[in-house]
């Protein structure tokens, strides 16, 4: 399976996305539009190895809501990224078994190369 779980109104993601270039075979899920749903986050947490992984705290409800004033466990970034799509790191590309998450340089760029492969 290759899903990518993106923000279509996001600059860095629609960007992103120019540069993957992904093909007919490579489902779009706008997570605005379609929420993440409980499986989709656990099958995503369990790739990654955590749900704190998946987290986003650079989303700007973090800091509204006092997230950063709080000791967050794993339940608690379950919660919120099913809660508020905002917090999920984006994008996130699945490529089999693998899972890309976020925007650094270096993870575009390997996501690319497991897209051209597969």
């Amino acid at each position: 399976m290759k899903k990518i779980y993106h923000l279509s109104s996001c600059s860095t993601c629609a960007r992103i996305l120019g540069e993957w270039k992904p093909g007919k075979d490579v489902v779009l899920q706008d997570i605005k539009t379609e929420k993440i749903t409980a499986a989709q986050i656990d099958e995503m947490a369990k790739l990654a190895g955590s749900y704190e992984a998946l987290f986003s705290r650079v989303a700007l409800k973090y800091r509204a809501m006092g997230l950063n004033e709080m000791k967050l466990t794993e339940k608690d970034y379950r919660k919120y990224i099913l809660e508020e799509y905002t917090f999920l790191k984006r994008p996130v590309l699945i490529v089999g078994k693998e899972i890309f998450i976020g925007n650094s340089k270096n993870n575009v760029a390997a996501a690319k190369e497991a897209l051209k492969k597969s």
